[in-house]
């Protein structure tokens, strides 16, 4: 049995929560705490409701001052900050940190020091160094020591693009690449315009328009694939849906190709998270799909030999919760043997 408890129970958390008993994972993995500010009432609402991804299949209420989850008990904390909480006393084994907040290992560290022995960010951190190993599922889970103390689950756009970008680098060489996200409305956005404490395309309302924002997608994916660092640029674009986005990759190959022989490589290269349709779909179609990239054969294109566009679907909610169990799992599978 994993001990662990969510620091955070928003978008990710409660997916992550849900996806432990939708997956059949609960018994495996014990959920013993949760830390959010917002109040109990809330939480557990939010959990029963869900206006993405339905309602909870099973029962969530209130009890006292915990969550009851299909008759499982989890401890409710409203801390603020990681010292108000004794992590020590509650015996975990690691730490879900779901609230995106820290991204610099000093900062992170005072869960350390508050009784956490593990944690599981579910953000890119600042630099390479502020975390023992970023992981993406199907790239390099393998590679996760024993010994770590503070793992990322990298973002779900990371997870989306590095294990296709690195079967295409493998079977085609990438000289290149361009990769533009298209990326459903966050909470960091307002419905209506309102103010935003650093980003002033991002006090727009999310429901009315197409709206730039910066991006550190580059930067993670030659953290994962560094034999591509130099050559690739990133944007990303939020747009007015709820869920599930799509990216597009535009690369420049080291060889002539056609789509006939790209989209058999793409084929051939998927497995459990990285999938593939030739089908009509539009985005709506993979909400609560787990895999974290699935790649649309009917939209790619080769121009002039050697460019390539290919796109790909994911969830960006759920696939990637999906990824912090699956994490957590390998994780463990080290630590505790």
């Amino acid at each position: 049995m994993l001990r662990v408890a969510i620091n955070g129970y928003g978008r990710i958390g409660r997916c992550v929560l849900r996806a432990l008993h939708e997956r059949g994972d609960a018994d495996r993995i014990q959920v013993v705490a949760i830390n959010e500010p917002q109040d109990l009432a809330s939480m557990a609402y939010l959990s029963q409701f869900d206006s993405t991804h339905g309602r909870f299949p099973g029962q969530v209420k209130e009890d006292g001052t915990a969550l009851s989850v299909n008759g499982r008990r989890i401890r409710v904390f409203h801390a603020t900050e990681p010292e108000d909480v004794d992590w020590a006393a509650l015996r975990i084994d690691l730490l879900l940190e779901c609230s995106g907040s820290f991204g610099d290992r000093t900062t992170a560290e005072r869960y350390q020091a508050a009784g956490c022995p593990r944690l599981l960010l579910s953000q890119p951190m600042n630099t390479r160094e502020d975390t023992d190993i970023t992981v993406v599922m199907g790239v390099n889970e393998e590679a996760i020591p024993a010994a770590a103390r503070l793992v990322s689950n990298a973002s779900c756009t990371t997870n989306c693009v590095v294990p296709l970008l690195q079967l295409l680098h493998r079977a085609l060489g990438v000289e290149a690449a361009g990769i533009s996200t298209l990326h459903s409305a966050m909470n960091d956005q307002p419905l209506l315009d309102g103010y935003h404490r650093s980003d002033l395309r991002r006090t727009r309302s999310a429901m009315h328009s197409v709206i730039p924002v910066s991006t550190e997608l580059a930067r993670g994916v030659e953290r994962l694939l560094p034999e591509l660092e130099g050559r690739i640029h990133a944007r990303h674009l939020r747009v007015p849906t709820m869920n599930v986005s799509v990216m597009e990759l535009n690369l420049l190959l080291a060889r002539d190709t056609d789509e006939a022989e790209v989209n058999a490589i793409l084929k051939a290269g998927c497995n459990r998270v990285l999938g593939w349709t030739d089908l009509p779909h539009a985005s709506c179609d993979f909400n609560h799909d787990t895999r974290s990239s699935i790649v649309d054969l009917t939209q790619t294109r080769v121009s002039g030999g050697r460019l390539l566009t290919v796109m790909a679907w994911f969830d960006n909610e759920w696939a990637f919760a999906c990824r912090m169990l699956e994490v957590a799992d390998r994780w463990a599978a080290r630590f505790q043997h």
